[in-house]
């Protein structure tokens, strides 16, 4: 048989079964979200808004009954829902009488820098993109002004935010247009409001790999540049709109990983603790270091204001797994975050209708399930919250 007409059938089945299985997903897209409806972050009770904003719920109450702030939505039980937008509007409001500034608004003060942290590791199944994605609605619902970047052409971060990159991105709209070598866009061209207040987005899809493609053919043309600043070059753009930048990085160390280290004063390395993931992790790092050599090289600052291995999809009733975590603290020490990422099926059952825990009602799960995975997630963003505070000088 002709090896090329085998290939081109090949290619035939793979095109089929391609758009097969975009048009199913635009279809379970369609149905969960109809085209005209817009996705909304749902509403939170009256003690997750007292507990975001630092209060108490009785305090929550009397600014309700005194008329101060929004008024919450009232259930038919005569319990108060807020809404995201509420609590940012009491956080301007307890920020007025505030006994010092940052007590309710916690972003950035005037000498304070971007925090640009890069979420990465190159081994599928970390949990790289569900830590990015609840790092970034985690940091906005508590006031931080956050803009989420998916620089991995698989774009789960994006979809999870609401946009599906098959069908809403036909006309560019990642952050490729800002960074290309020929008529770049201007950043603010590329960024996206979204349903949860102080989060913005610049989505991704497959054609993020267009840099992978062009770089070698504009380094060998003289047009490249430092194409590794090509990120941090267009943040400067908005630097100013920003206290947090949290980018989703790619699964490799290509020229897009290489710009984003070139960018992120923090890095958050994502590890599954199992022996596998563990020597994966070995490699990455190595490389990861040869790579910052080659940059700094050219006499570039790559100084980072910290760097933290978090442990994801953890179970700690897991003798093996809790071994290879005594072995990474023992080695690591303090890079390694106090607070793991915990294995848990409301996390994984949330993202099948493309959303985080911070999305799902509690009635969806279990109190018990839903209770022990979101102690675990708000831990481990808090934690990384106060290392953003600590690098700007606060407690």
């Amino acid at each position: 048989m002709n090896r090329h007409f085998v290939q081109d059938t090949l290619n035939a089945v793979i095109r089929q079964q391609s758009e097969q299985l975009a048009s199913q997903l635009h279809a379970q897209r369609e149905s969960l979200f109809p085209p005209d409806a817009a996705k909304e972050m749902r509403k939170f009770t009256s003690g997750e808004a007292a507990t975001l904003l630092g209060v108490n719920d009785s305090y929550l109450r009397k600014l309700h009954l005194d008329g101060k702030g929004p008024s919450p939505a009232l259930t038919p039980g005569n319990r108060r829902l807020y809404t995201a937008q509420d609590i940012q509007d009491l956080r301007v409001l307890l920020e007025k009488t505030a006994r010092k500034p940052g007590d309710y608004l916690p972003g950035r003060r005037d000498d304070d820098h971007l925090q640009v942290i890069g979420v990465m590791n190159f081994k599928g199944g970390s949990g790289k993109t569900t830590t990015a994605a609840h790092l970034a609605q985690r940091l906005a619902l508590k006031g931080y002004r956050v803009l989420g970047i998916d620089l991995d052409p698989q774009a789960s971060f994006t979809a999870l935010h609401g946009v599906q990159p098959e069908f809403d991105l036909f006309d560019g709209g990642t952050l490729y247009d800002a960074i290309r070598y020929e008529n770049p866009v201007g950043m603010r061209d590329v960024i996206r409001k979204t349903y949860i207040p102080n989060l913005d987005l610049i989505p991704g899809n497959l054609e993020l790999m267009e840099f992978e493609h062009e770089t070698p053919r504009a380094l060998t043309q003289g047009n490249a540049g430092l194409f590794f600043f090509r990120v941090k070059e267009a943040l400067n753009q908005v630097e100013s709109d920003y206290d947090v930048v949290v980018i989703d990085c790619p699964p490799q160390l290509g020229f897009l990983t290489m710009s984003a280290l070139s960018a992120a004063t923090g890095l958050l390395v994502t590890i599954h603790p199992e022996m596998l993931d563990v020597m994966s992790m070995s490699q990455f790092l190595r490389m990861t270091a040869d790579l910052m050599d080659v940059i700094a090289e050219t006499g570039a600052d790559m100084s980072h204001d910290w760097m933290r291995y978090l442990l994801t999809r953890y179970e700690p009733t897991d003798a093996p797994q809790n071994r290879i975590v005594a072995f990474l603290r023992t080695m690591y020490g303090d890079n390694v975050m106090n607070a793991p990422m915990l294995k848990s099926t409301a996390i994984s059952d949330a993202g099948l209708t493309k959303q985080t825990l911070y999305e799902v009602e509690r009635s969806a799960f279990t109190r018990s399930t839903y209770d022990r995975a979101m102690e675990s997630l708000n831990a481990v963003n808090d934690e990384i919250a106060a290392l953003i505070q600590k690098t700007w000088g606060r407690t």
